[in-house]
């Protein structure tokens, strides 16, 4: 399962890239706006960290999308462009897909729409779980379902569970098959943690201090 960061901060990408374990980044209005920085230069640097940066589109209507995502295309190769799923949304991943450019279709929550984005031609979708969680509706099981109709009908589209928001939603994502999870910076943290492995690193230093050298 591929590794995205969720956010804006340009540190933070840097420094969990350093890992070597991170694919990509999500970003969209919201977080850049959270951080004070400038659109296009905070892409640009994410994408000299990382080869997946999505960049969302502010438009609503097709027209306003496909030239504002025809425009983060050109910024660098790495770009992919974040399109709401709304019907103009669909136009414009028909219209990106012809030209080659890489798309990731946001704000699925459901799995008619999740079908729609793939046969429009998304490069990839991003499923909201937490948000359906939020309204006390079960968000994995949202991924459970679209992993089954994925593999009935073998669409080329990765599916990217969005809005994490707790190591279960990894677990779960892993164990259903998801091609990526984009995680928030403080949850990255928790991933490589636990009581055991620090336990346990504890007691081998211990005993190493009463090796003879």
């Amino acid at each position: 399962m591929k590794l995205f960061l969720d956010t804006a901060n340009t540190d933070h990408v840097a420094e969990v890239a350093a890992w070597g374990v991170l694919d990509g980044v999500t970003t969209n209005p919201s977080l850049v706006a959270k951080e004070g920085k400038e659109f296009k230069p905070t892409i640009l640097k994410m994408c000299e960290l990382v080869p997946c940066v999505s960049a969302q589109v502010t438009a609503t209507d097709a027209e306003g999308m496909i030239k504002q995502g025809t425009e983060y295309a050109s910024w660098h190769k790495h770009v992919v462009v974040k399109v709401p799923m709304t019907t103009e949304g669909l136009k414009a991943l028909s219209h990106f897909k012809k030209k080659k450019i890489k798309t990731n279709t946001t704000l699925v929550f459901s799995v008619p729409q999740a079908i729609l984005a793939a046969k429009a031609g998304a490069t990839m979708i991003s499923p909201f779980v937490g948000r359906l969680d939020d309204k006390g509706e079960d968000g994995m099981q949202l991924i459970a379902d679209i992993m089954e109709a994925w593999s009935h009908y073998k669409f080329d589209t990765e599916v990217l569970v969005a809005s994490t928001r707790n190591l279960e939603h990894i677990r779960k994502a892993a164990v259903l098959g998801a091609h990526i999870a984009t995680i928030p910076y403080a949850l990255f943290q928790e991933l490589p943690k636990h009581e055991l492995t620090d336990a346990g690193l504890k007691k081998f230093l211990e005993d190493w201090e009463k090796v003879a050298r």
